[in-house]
């Protein structure tokens, strides 16, 4: 991934400040649909080119935020179709559908909190946006939150890509830590329902 990105750096260093935007917005997009690719990363470069008068800052955050959207959503519209695909009452008749439709419509009653927090749930933005869709939430309530968590998200990186300047590389550093406190929250909230569940049922049958 290292490699990856410093490839890309190079690229967007030697070209012209339309290219530029046009590889913050194709990345912003491709890293939602293919997760190894660095976008976070490019943003936080392209907000150390601002920082250099050489590209705006608002039209990184823009292009940022629109790539990541339609990232989003383009994860979301698999997911739709395949979540069709999976409720045909006449195929894969071993699976609990009304159990699904349940799950569904806890996800269509809480789950936007989920989606605006997505952009801060490092490792799991393509896992969230296939899952929303294979819940059919609302697909403009979807659209909406989206484009808020990913507007603060790259603000917050264009900025820190203004401030450290040079030193840009050294936000890889805090974000790989902000993923591994994520993920250790998430095992350890999975953790703690497994344990719930399983007391739940010792107490069924008892």
């Amino acid at each position: 991934m290292g490699d990856m990105l410093l490839d890309i750096v190079a690229w967007m260093s030697s070209l012209s400040p339309m290219w530029a935007y046009s590889i913050i917005l194709c990345v912003a997009w491709l890293e939602n649909v293919v997760p190894p690719i660095p976008g976070d990363m490019v943003v936080v470069f392209g907000g150390y080119m601002a920082g250099l008068t050489l590209l705006s800052p608002w039209l990184v955050i823009v292009l940022a935020t629109v790539g990541g959207t339609l990232g989003f959503m383009s994860m979301y519209a698999i997911g739709f179709r395949v979540g069709v695909g999976l409720l045909d009452p006449d195929r894969f008749r071993w699976l609990p559908k009304k159990r699904i439709r349940v799950v569904q419509e806890k996800l269509n009653e809480q789950g936007f909190a989920l989606v605006a927090a997505n952009r801060f749930l490092s490792g799991l933005r393509s896992v969230i946006s296939l899952t929303v869709g294979m819940a059919h939430m609302d697909t403009s309530r979807t659209w909406f939150w989206s484009s808020i968590s990913s507007l603060a998200w790259c603000a917050l990186l264009t900025g820190a890509g203004v401030v450290v300047g040079e030193n840009w590389e050294i936000v890889s550093g805090y974000l790989q830590a902000w993923g591994g406190l994520i993920m250790t929250v998430i095992v350890i909230f999975v953790l703690l329902q497994l344990i719930r569940h399983r007391r739940s049922q010792k107490k069924q049958q008892d």
